[in-house]
């Protein structure tokens, strides 16, 4: 049976000029039954397009800051390192899949990109603007959990897992601040971050704020989320 093609865009390391990508993300993808294609990253609007087009779903992964710029605000001292190439790549790519309906998913970085393009803004870093006693900047292993979440009912993420609490493991210091226009939130955390996303006017949209691309092997409910994901892009 013919896999579906999923784009899963690039991981940078500026300093070295680099691409790379971390296994979990191809396996996952691999896994789950489709075929992950690590993409360039260009800003040519062309090839952009033509990428959306020849794909059949797009993995926004984790890595740097989302820059304040795409969100409207001033970059405050505490922010991370930020790739301007990447935002730029993304918010086009963003924006063709979503007018082509097709499925996307977006892992940490990939959540909070979703939610800066949308019209929604970002904590830039945690401890300074949004200080808690939960653990979001865990240390390994990645792949065993620091939280829970909370599931709203009657959203896509609780009628795929049928749970109303998920321990998630979690790796970020920056967040959903203010939701975006056209976002529903799918999933809160204890100290009431939105830790998940979704577009209800899209067939599949969504963002984690977790990472099943480090919890796939071992956690049954990241499996299912890779799989629902593959199997909208079909």
């Amino acid at each position: 049976m013919k896999r579906p093609v999923i784009g899963v865009v690039p991981l940078i390391d500026v300093e070295k000029g680099s691409y790379w990508m971390l296994p979990g993300y191809m396996e996952g993808i691999r896994q789950a039954g489709g075929l992950p294609m690590m993409m360039p990253l260009t800003g040519d609007r062309n090839e952009i397009r033509q990428m959306a087009e020849m794909m059949d779903g797009f993995l926004f992964t984790g890595g740097h800051d989302v820059s304040p710029s795409v969100y409207g605000q001033e970059e405050k001292k505490w922010c991370g390192e930020c790739c301007p190439e990447r935002d730029e790549m993304e918010k086009v790519l963003f924006w063709d899949a979503m007018e082509m309906d097709k499925p996307i998913l977006g892992i940490c970085r990939g959540i909070q990109l979703l939610n800066a393009l949308m019209g929604g803004t970002l904590y830039q870093d945690l401890d300074k603007e949004h200080p808690s006693d939960v653990i979001h900047h865990q240390k390994p292993p990645y792949d065993v959990p620091s939280h829970q979440v909370e599931i709203i009912e009657d959203t896509p993420l609780y009628e795929l897992l049928k749970v109303r609490k998920l321990a998630v493991n979690s790796y970020h210091h920056q967040a959903v601040r203010k939701l975006g226009t056209g976002l529903c939130s799918m999933a809160v955390s204890e100290d009431g971050l939105i830790e998940a996303v979704y577009v209800p006017d899209k067939p599949f949209v969504w963002g984690v704020q977790w990472h099943p691309e480090f919890s796939y092997l071992s956690d049954q409910h990241s499996q299912a989320v890779l799989r629902e994901f593959t199997a909208y892009c079909k």
